[in-house]
């Protein structure tokens, strides 16, 4: 029997509502995002985003000039700001080189094409790769995380040591292709790991309590 996908989703978008996830202005923001948020909470992210805006440097020529130490300096909020500052350069170098420094070029790609040049970037895995997929590229695939790895354990219906490939196309099998929906999802199943399916779970209020094994 298949897990009821659908079912958790509308139980999920009636206790919280749209998340509007992801939070950026723009592509390039969003995949700074993306990388940033590795390993930090997004609120560290956002420290280091606004740094970035306040010295322009939002902008592909920008993170081209810069050094990577001042780029560096200016995500330090995010921590493992050299090794984050060596990925973002390095992916603006790739964009540069193989891609015209065009978002527009990038994204025209196919996307099993688009993931498979997001996954060859140093510090790109497959989570950071279908984030970008999904809320900058506008491509149905489902993003996998910790939180949702959890939720699926607890109630079942998926064994630990499961795939990350296999745990997409749980949702992508059981649910419509939409890049909407899938958006949502994902951004509600991360307010469900931050509010009751945390470490220490609290399943007595949890919008998807009915869901559990007996």
């Amino acid at each position: 029997m298949n897990p009821p996908i659908q079912e958790a989703y509308d139980a999920l978008l009636e206790k919280w509502g749209a998340q509007h996830w992801w939070p950026a202005e723009s592509r390039l923001e969003m995949m700074l995002g993306a990388i940033l948020t590795q390993n930090t909470a997004w609120t560290n992210v956002e420290k280091a985003l606004e740094n970035l805006k306040s010295n322009q440097a939002i902008s592909l020529p920008a993170l081209t000039e810069c050094t990577r130490q001042q780029l560096a300096e200016w995500i330090r909020p995010a921590g493992y700001f050299n090794q984050k500052a060596a990925y973002i350069k390095m992916m603006v170098d790739r964009i540069k080189t193989a891609f015209d420094l065009s978002l527009d070029h990038l994204f025209k790609l196919e996307t099993s094409d688009l993931r498979n040049e997001l996954l060859s970037w140093k510090g790109i895995g497959p989570e950071t790769a279908d984030s970008i997929l999904l809320y900058a590229g506008g491509r149905p695939v489902f993003v996998v995380d910790a939180y949702t790895r959890r939720f699926l354990t607890r109630h079942e219906w998926i064994d630990e040591r499961v795939r990350y490939d296999e745990i997409a196309r749980l949702f992508t099998s059981n649910l419509p292709l939409n890049t909407q929906l899938f958006n949502e999802y994902h951004a509600l199943i991360v307010q469900l790991g931050k509010t009751f399916c945390k470490t220490r779970s609290r399943c007595e209020a949890c919008p998807l309590r009915a869901f559990l094994p007996s």
